[in-house]
């Protein structure tokens, strides 16, 4: 979302919550370059002087074999110098192993639909080579993606990405307790609203943040915040912002508690990265209640 704040923040979180394994409470409401996309990306002049001709003739009739011989130096050149070639795109750097983890929440509390997984290790790799002193690392972001929206409610997406029904937060006019009131910022393009904002997408984005760090991560040309690859090269360029290198703890830490201003946020989205890494589910002091 942008600037995170259970009350005045931008990156506003759901009110309602799932919770999976009965320790943590999911908001509902939800991350380029795009994913992997990569751009697509002798004058000749003539005399009528006739002692111009003349010469011209006596130099091939005294020398027809040298005439023959000439081969025209464009040619010469054509054959000597192969076609460029287009330059080939920058690579991608590879994605962290981890170990083998449930493709569903319903087969373990590490689930990851493989939709997601592929969305979140896309962003890993696109900054990677646009953003590389952020180190920035897929589980970091599968962690904003588990407290957001449980992985875009457990893979309630086609297979590229989109969205099956749009992820809305609350309307933030001020009728839910906690939430602040934030009029209109897009028109109700993003959120279908133009009174007040909503959160939009599986990484949850206010309208004017998305605007402001939208990423294309499946090439298409459009950063949509219903795409999961839109949404979590969008997470990763925002935890990003500021210059911050998340492979260190602490600033992985401050770029989370920017995206959410609140201490259980931090702490959730963190145990749950350190689970994808390692395969060890979150102990239960580790997921503290986020209200």
């Amino acid at each position: 979302m942008g600037r995170h704040n259970k009350k005045t923040d931008s990156h506003i979180r759901r009110n309602s919550v799932i919770a999976l394994t009965g320790l943590v409470p999911i908001g509902l409401i939800t991350a380029a370059n795009t994913a992997g996309a990569t751009p697509k990306v002798p004058f000749l002049s003539t005399s009528s002087s006739s002692e111009v001709a003349d010469v011209a003739q006596e130099a091939t009739d005294t020398a027809p074999e040298a005439a023959e011989a000439v081969t025209p130096a464009a040619e010469t050149a054509a054959e000597a110098a192969p076609a460029a070639e287009a330059p080939a795109p920058p690579a991608l750097a590879p994605v962290q192993a981890t170990p083998p983890l449930p493709e569903s929440i319903a087969q373990g509390a590490l689930g990851i639909p493989a939709i997601s997984v592929a969305a979140y290790q896309n962003a890993e790799r696109v900054l990677a080579v646009e953003q590389p002193g952020c180190g920035m690392y897929w589980t970091l972001i599968a962690g904003i993606g588990r407290v957001e929206s449980t992985h875009a409610y457990d893979g309630k997406a086609d297979d590229k990405g989109n969205m099956l029904k749009p992820v809305l937060g609350p309307v933030l006019d001020g009728s839910l307790g906690g939430n602040a009131v934030i009029r209109d910022t897009d028109g109700g393009k993003l959120d279908g609203d133009a009174n007040y904002d909503r959160a939009v997408g599986p990484t949850q984005f206010l309208p004017e943040t998305w605007n402001r760090y939208a990423g294309d991560g499946n090439g298409d040309g459009v950063a949509d915040p219903q795409n999961l690859f839109d949404s979590a090269l969008t997470t990763g360029k925002y935890l990003c912002d500021g210059g911050l290198n998340v492979k260190d703890p602490i600033q992985a830490a401050k770029a989370v508690h920017r995206y959410n201003n609140s201490a259980a946020y931090v702490a959730n989205v963190l145990a749950w990265s350190a689970g994808y890494s390692s395969g060890i589910i979150p102990a239960a002091t580790d997921l503290p209640r986020i209200h």
